[in-house]
């Protein structure tokens, strides 16, 4: 099919934490020829004007959401080491094999720079907060975390980057279009609404393990290799598709054409909200990001906290034709800010026949995008009283918006009234926790989604129904965070190793 040039042992698609991890992994077995392809810009190339001007400029490639590191790599950079956050790994591995897992992943993460430092670890200090949020209808969830911050995961991936160097290829800038897979059953399925990849062969499957499976089911053939945007084949009998959550779509669509069945994980949807920092720093200063769960009151709904970023910055994400809110911090306090902001998000799991949850949610964000310039801000005590924030409103509050370019505006035209009582909800509880997170100058910033929808059927080792292509990461719906990520990569990278003899 092509030259020796073009042949490889292994083939991993992205560039992310869980391609990165699984590099490292594959790295350690001498003469085993690697290629590592990413869509987007090398890590020293990645630049995006919004953190300059705070305005999406809707780049052709987003280097927030695309690059070496993934959309991580401007992140705040948390390490959540609790094995009940950050996805759904334990779908496929037990409850010992996950700790193990997450305790090799932070080494590796520490071996290449990061921090000492551990949050949350203090036994009393959980304990305290977990009972005060009890009080108050919240679960606390015992996760330590280790902080990068911003600056740092820039450094400490460029450093992963560069021990690469001249161990594996690593391609940037280089799109796959397609998995080649030979000798299997014809295709099963029709191809669904373009762009969704909610491609169906039987019922779609919903429920905590859907999806895992001591083998991946079906005779699909054997993977070959890829072919790349600008027609180029890469050969290899091993592949590891880890294309992040901007790649989601792409992988789903794959996923139809080769006849691996998908299900589907609960549709994320919420807001950022952003609030004084002296509000929140009696508890980020001991957790620095406490992971809290709420049965809302009317439809009792999971709500939950993510992505807490003590004194920082709002931000956006553009996610092909939609643009959502996010958040980062760093850890120098130099770039620190007055305020704390985190995720608020809704989990919901639709019944059949919805199976578009990727659409779904880029559906409630364009309404957002449509309404105002890409995000909407709104102050909490508007939202009650049923007001659109106004430019006037929003300067007469104590909470100045980290995000400026972000549109006053009504948040109850882009989210559904389920999403919103079920925030308010949390947010009645959280403010009993913690005084002020109520309050009438709380900022809601709209609309944040999360994009990890749609899950590839595996097998326990991450591998699909054509033999010798394995699916981890965000992307592939099994993680949702670096860390479970990250240890995604070193499972498929031993059983491709493995493979391999």
């Amino acid at each position: 099919m092509t030259t020796k040039g073009n042949s490889y042992d292994v083939i991993i698609v992205g560039g992310g934490p869980a391609g990165i991890f699984a590099a490292l992994e594959l790295a350690v077995k001498p003469g085993l020829r690697v290629l590592l392809l990413e869509k987007g810009a090398d890590i020293s190339e990645r630049r995006c004007p919004a953190r300059e001007t705070g305005s999406c400029v809707h780049c052709p490639t987003c280097d927030i959401t695309t690059g070496w590191g993934g959309a991580g790599a401007f992140s705040d950079g948390k390490l959540t080491l609790g094995s009940e956050v950050g996805g759904w790994l334990g779908d496929y591995v037990d409850a010992g094999g996950l700790r193990q897992l997450i305790t090799d992943v932070d080494g590796i993460w520490r071996r290449f720079g990061a921090p000492d430092r551990l949050y949350g670890e203090a036994g009393d200090h959980h304990e305290h907060w977990a009972d005060l949020a009890a009080r108050q209808g919240l679960r606390l969830v015992r996760s330590p975390v280790r902080h990068l911050g911003t600056e740092r995961s820039v450094s400490v991936l460029a450093a992963m980057r560069a021990y690469l160097e001249d161990k594996i290829d690593i391609r940037t800038d280089t799109a796959v279009k397609t998995i080649v897979a030979v000798d299997g059953a014809p295709p099963r399925r029709k191809r669904a609404a373009a762009g969704h990849g909610q491609l169906m062969a039987k019922p779609y499957s919903q429920g905590p393990r859907a999806g895992a499976g001591d083998e991946a089911p079906g005779d699909l053939g054997r993977v070959a290799g890829v072919v790349t945007t600008d027609g180029t084949t890469y050969e290899s009998p091993l592949v590891i598709a880890a294309p992040g959550r901007e790649g989601s779509a792409w992988l789903a669509d794959e996923a139809g054409r080769l006849g691996i069945d998908l299900v589907s994980n609960a549709v994320d949807i919420g807001v950022r909200v952003e609030v004084p920092a002296v509000v929140m720093d009696v508890i980020t200063d001991e957790l620095y990001e406490p992971k809290l769960l709420y049965t809302s009151r009317h439809f009792e709904d999971q709500v939950r906290t993510f992505c807490v970023n003590p004194r920082g910055e709002v931000c956006t994400e553009c996610w092909g034709d939609v643009v959502t809110v996010n958040g980062h911090s760093y850890a120098e306090a130099e770039h620190k800010t007055a305020n704390t902001n985190f995720a608020l998000l809704v989990s919901t799991r639709f019944t059949v026949p919805f199976k578009e949850p990727l659409a779904y949610g880029k559906s409630v964000a364009r309404l957002a995008n449509m309404l105002g310039k890409d995000i909407l801000v709104q102050r909490l005590g508007d939202l009650r009283n049923g007001h659109r924030t106004t430019a006037d409103r929003l300067r007469r509050g104590v909470v100045v918006p980290t995000l400026r370019a972000a549109t006053p505006g009504d948040l109850s035209f882009a989210l559904p009234y389920r999403h919103l009582r079920d925030l308010i909800d949390m947010l009645d509880a959280l403010d009993a926790l913690l005084p002020g997170v109520g309050g009438r100058d709380t900022l809601l910033y709209g609309v944040e989604v999360k994009f990890y929808s749609s899950r590839l059927t595996l097998g326990n080792d991450l591998q699909t129904g054509v033999k010798g292509l394995y699916a981890v990461g965000d992307g592939a719906g099994v993680t949702r965070g670096l860390v479970q990520a990250s240890a995604s990569g070193l499972v498929a990278a031993r059983a491709a190793r493995a493979a391999h003899g």
